[in-house]
């Protein structure tokens, strides 16, 4: 039960829902309840979509390079790490995909679906938590529905985004943000580790 508390907290983090409110109330301002409505949830649908995708595919394809675990959770927990220095010390993640909107009339799949619910620090993360020689089947199969649960999450925080602005605002989002910035550094530094570690038999 640990486990699955620890694998929702972080899965919360790296797809900061929190942080997808300000983005999704900037692309979807020229639109009526009703399309904001379909939006939310077509995009959090396709972000799922591209996030099994890569747990589904994305080890195949870094076997099919000859990329080795070892190097793999060391470049993963880099670009993990890069990504949630951003978070922290950059513009954070609502301002900078705001400002990535360039056409409002095609906001569901960019920027809404991806990159602000599957982030690439999302993706990235997915696929090192269901890596094929550290989890089961049994395991991966309960980080997927965690996935799926947090894109739940996700497009309900999204339906109620005006509610949600109101009462945290907009600094208080990108607190949050930062936060969750930093928990992800965390397991990003945790997975370097633990490649250099494997790497060099001291495991």
């Amino acid at each position: 039960m640990t486990a699955i508390l620890t694998t929702l907290f972080f899965l919360i983090a790296v797809i900061d829902p929190i942080g997808s409110v300000p983005v999704y109330l900037e692309a979807t301002k020229e639109f009526d309840d009703i399309h904001k409505r379909k939006i939310a949830i077509r995009a959090s649908g396709i972000a799922f979509i591209i996030l099994l995708f890569f747990i589904l595919i994305g080890q195949l394809i870094l076997e099919g390079m000859s990329v080795s675990l070892d190097a793999f959770q060391i470049s993963g927990g880099v670009i993990l790490f890069l990504f949630a220095l951003t978070m922290i010390f950059g513009d954070g993640k609502p301002e900078r995909e705001k400002n990535q909107i360039t056409d409002y009339k095609h906001v569901t799949i960019f920027p809404v679906a991806i990159p602000s619910i599957a982030s690439p620090g999302a993706i990235m993360a997915v696929v090192l938590m269901t890596d094929n020689h550290t989890y089961s089947i049994q395991q991966q199969a309960v980080t997927t529905v965690l996935v799926l649960v947090v894109i739940g999450i996700t497009c309900l925080i999204l339906l109620v985004a005006n509610s949600v602005q109101k009462k945290i605002g907009s600094y208080g989002i990108t607190v949050i943000s930062k936060i969750m910035g930093l928990i992800l550094a965390s397991y990003a530094v945790q997975s370097i580790l633990s490649g250099i570690s494997h790497y060099f038999g001291q495991s």
